[in-house]
């Protein structure tokens, strides 16, 4: 296998979160425009943590694609890869926090230019050389990027590098949740570290028991080899081989939207997995592991938006 290019290579959507921000003189509701999409959120952490990253999507060619390219390439990511679509338009997402603290999406997407991708327009190669590579489900909702994912997912496997998959199930963007369902299961079905929510757990198992939702899924995904349960305000839990840990969230309060929380957990764990690897780990390693990302997550549901609101190291490990 030769020299890997970098750390991490991610797929799939690019787009602007418009975040509540209170009401105009008028009383009519303010939306922040904060650059986001989950695969671009978690390679922003990556580089905050100091890791190559690269990002293979799509957007338009209108003042929000010009806008995300500059955002992520200040971040320091690799945006070599992000095709221009001149006919569709960057996919716009309206978020509205709801009295629990759960947020509510309306997707303007259909189309958007970033489900799009298509086959041809996957840089083999790069992914091929890769250390990681990681996906979601945003990807696969339409027939072209899901074949445009597929074949990565392929590229990555033959190059030796280690598969990530978040989920991030968004229904509106589904025509058909039993699809969504196929989607996801297909997923699971390729990866070796896996990120999921508690909601997405009890969607592909039934089960609202952490420990009993994380059994099934391990029985039926052997290929699994680090699998991680976020379960919001609550905390998370680790299961690797016959170890089962679990942290509890950072509650020190001033929380305004979680936006971006669980990208960041994820690219936590894709740092520790870097420099740790998938072999031996320890009870305290996955401990540490998940104090850190859980940290790191609360500090960006304190902010607004998510690729300009992630926490530097020193802050991390300042509050721990």
């Amino acid at each position: 296998m030769g020299e890997k290019c970098f750390d991490v290579v991610a797929l799939g959507e690019l787009l602007i979160d418009f975040t509540e921000n209170g009401l105009s003189g008028q009383g009519n509701a303010l939306f922040e425009a904060n650059p986001g999409g989950a695969p671009c959120n978690v390679l922003t952490m990556l580089k905050k943590l100091g890791r190559s990253c690269a990002f293979v999507g799509k957007v338009g060619d209108d003042m929000f694609g010009h806008q995300l390219r500059v955002v992520a390439e200040e971040a320091g990511i690799c945006m070599d890869y992000l095709v221009t679509d001149r006919d569709t338009r960057t996919t716009l997402a309206f978020v509205k926090k709801l009295p629990n603290g759960d947020r509510d999406f309306s997707f303007y997407r259909n189309p958007g230019a970033d489900m799009m991708l298509t086959e041809a327009e996957v840089p083999e190669e790069v992914i091929r050389t890769c250390r990681i590579f990681h996906f979601g489900t945003l990807s696969m909702t339409h027939e072209s990027v899901r074949r445009a994912t597929c074949r990565a997912i392929r590229s990555a496997r033959a190059g030796g590098a280690l598969l990530s998959f978040d989920p991030n199930l968004r229904p509106p963007l589904w025509a058909d949740l039993e699809e969504a369902r196929e989607q996801i299961a297909y997923g699971l079905s390729q990866c070796d570290i896996l990120k999921i929510a508690d909601n997405e757990l009890t969607f592909m198992t039934g089960e609202t028991d952490l420990d009993q939702g994380a059994a099934i899924l391990r029985e039926k995904y052997p290929n699994i080899r680090l699998l991680n349960v976020t379960a919001g305000p609550e905390g998370s839990c680790s299961y690797y081989e016959n170890r089962r840990v679990f942290v509890p969230a950072c509650k020190l309060g001033g929380v305004i939207e979680t936006t971006g929380a669980g990208d960041t957990f994820c690219a936590c764990v894709l740092h520790f997995v870097l420099a740790h690897g998938l072999e031996g780990l320890t009870a305290e390693d996955l401990t540490a592991m998940l104090r850190f990302a859980n940290t790191a997550a609360y500090l960006v549901t304190i902010r607004k938006g998510a690729i300009r609101s992630m926490p530097e190291r020193e802050q991390v490990e300042a509050l721990l």
